[in-house]
């Protein structure tokens, strides 16, 4: 793989500022309380606040720290799972909704950037889906047929995709598709939503969601806010036990960055459909001499594979079949996908809660503009408004045409606990390399062991919080993965991405050597 510069942030961390807001310090209470300072919540918190309601958001880190940080930032109504199999687990008018949804979803962004007057590389393009090389296109046509079928006229099959330097074959246009630059936008949101009243509090661990007639949403410093509904939009529920962990599964997706010169290739929206599929587009790079083509993809999912390198290399190899300007790759990372069994989100009323208890969750790879469909119908929900599209995103609803994908995902899962029996990744602590970890069978559990760099062992259970998933090491990332449902921790053992909720155990004499 060739030179990079090390980094493993992405570059809309390095481009983009957000507003650095402080920990809840106090009691609060409002009309909504957001859990989750995301695209989701944050849109859904300036929506309300928009509407003239006291908004509150908490984040345990600083905003967008999570996943909208991680995005491409394609905005698009060419979703992962194609209008093909929307239609056939959801029927026509529910593929119908879905594109429109997401259409609506770019406008409302767009008038969002507009009415606010936000510097953030918003623009209309283009995208392109095309077949590998070699493979039939003809599920193009089956495309193009049910997208003409379920009313999305404006799709259109062309000769190929205006990329000079590798001819895809025919390749189906999406036209009024756009991009972003998503901390930009987000940051000019946060002022927005302070603006209009909100208070935003960061770094702010929330432990529990209670909701009734005034719901209390308790924080790990002791402090609780009280509000008339709650919103918990934390990429996957952290409020909920079972119920929506067993209809979706975590995926790592991956991305590198590499300078191209400007001009070289057409700007636009670009999908193939391998398993794994890559995406593409272009920024503009923080040098003004140079475009700084994205290209992400070669998922796995998550805490059920280490092999990072290989995957970063995987994509640098396909990009530079196809684009041969490349030169270094400054930008790679990672971010987490959660895949619904039927291809979209669920938005709407937490299944089993109570009424007044609400979350966002199953992006399945269009994260922002899920995001915003998220702002728009949990802001109707909340004010007691209807919104067509309740039913479709409908978090409790069963999708029997997707059961084939239900039980497949049930059984991958199950078969992750057999790790309780398995040896560990090495027999003894000293096996363990610098800045690594390694997960030990200790008696009758396994314990997660991380070997700083100077050598010293930090020890905490292998079992996560969640429902008692093995973690595994995640070496790019230096993070435990649960292979279950995709909770993440530190290498200290802190929790950073949910479904859990607490962090890794100590062990029953916990050491630092």
């Amino acid at each position: 793989m060739t030179e990079h510069s090390g980094r493993t942030n992405s570059i809309w961390m390095a481009t983009g500022t957000v507003p650095r807001l402080s920990k809840l310090h106090m009691n609060e209470q409002g009309h909504v309380c957001v859990v989750g300072a995301g695209i989701a919540g944050l849109t859904t918190a300036y929506l309300l606040g928009r509407a003239g309601k006291s908004v509150i958001v908490l984040d345990d880190g600083p905003i967008s720290s999570g996943e909208t940080e991680r995005t491409t930032a394609h905005l698009s109504t060419a979703l992962d799972n194609h209008y093909v199999d929307l239609t056939r687990w959801h029927g026509e008018k529910g593929a119908r909704l879905a594109a429109e949804s997401h259409a609506t979803a770019i406008d409302v962004i767009e008038q969002i950037v507009r009415g606010e007057s936000i510097d953030c590389d918003f623009e209309r393009l283009n995208g392109y889906l095309f077949v590998p090389p070699g493979e039939s296109s003809d599920m193009l046509d089956r495309e193009l047929a049910v997208a003409h079928r379920i009313g999305v006229r404006d799709i259109h099959m062309v000769a190929r995709a205006p990329i000079t330097s590798f001819d895809t074959g025919r390749a189906l246009c999406f036209p009024y598709q756009a991009q972003f630059h998503p901390i930009k936008y987000v940051a000019a949101i946060v002022k927005a939503i302070v603006r209009d009243g909100g208070h935003i509090y960061t770094d702010t661990h929330v432990d529990h969601v209670e909701g009734g007639g005034s719901a209390r949403v308790t924080t790990q410093n002791g402090f609780t806010v009280r509000a008339d509904a709650v919103v918990v939009a934390t990429n996957t529920p952290v409020n909920d036990l079972v119920a929506i962990h067993t209809k979706q599964a975590a995926y790592r997706t991956f991305v590198i960055g590499a300078p191209v010169p400007t001009g070289s290739i057409p700007k636009g929206l670009y999908w193939d459909t391998s398993d794994p599929y890559h995406y593409v587009r272009l920024n503009r790079s923080p040098s003004s001499e140079a475009d700084l083509l994205l290209v992400g993809g070669e998922d796995h999912k998550t805490g059920q594979a280490n092999d990072a390198d290989d995957r970063y290399a995987a994509l640098e190899t396909w990009a530079r079949a196809r684009f041969p300007m490349i030169t270094t790759i400054d930008f790679r990372w990672s971010g987490q996908i959660m895949e619904s069994v039927d291809g979209l989100a669920y938005i709407g009323h937490n299944p089993m809660d109570k009424p007044n208890v609400f979350i966002a969750t199953g992006d399945s790879g269009n994260g922002m503009t899920h995001g915003t469909i998220a702002g728009i119908l949990l802001s109707d929900l909340v004010q007691g408004r209807a919104n067509a599209w309740s039913t479709l995103y409908e978090p409790s609803r069963k999708t029997i045409g997707a059961l084939n994908n239900f039980v497949n995902e049930a059984v991958n899962m199950a078969a992750q606990y057999v790790d309780w029996v398995t040896p560990g990744d090495v027999k003894e602590e000293s096996a363990i390399p610098p800045d690594c970890g390694a997960v030990i069978r200790r008696g009758m559990t396994k314990v997660a062991v991380y070997c700083d760099r100077e050598g010293r062992l930090y020890e905490r259970s292998a079992v996560c919080p969640h429902l008692e998933g093995i973690v595994t090491w995640n070496d790019s990332e230096k993070t435990w993965d649960c292979p279950c449902h995709g909770s993440r921790f530190d290498r200290f053992g802190k929790v950073v991405a949910g479904p859990a909720i607490t962090d890794l155990s100590p062990v029953e004499e916990p050491s630092v050597h």
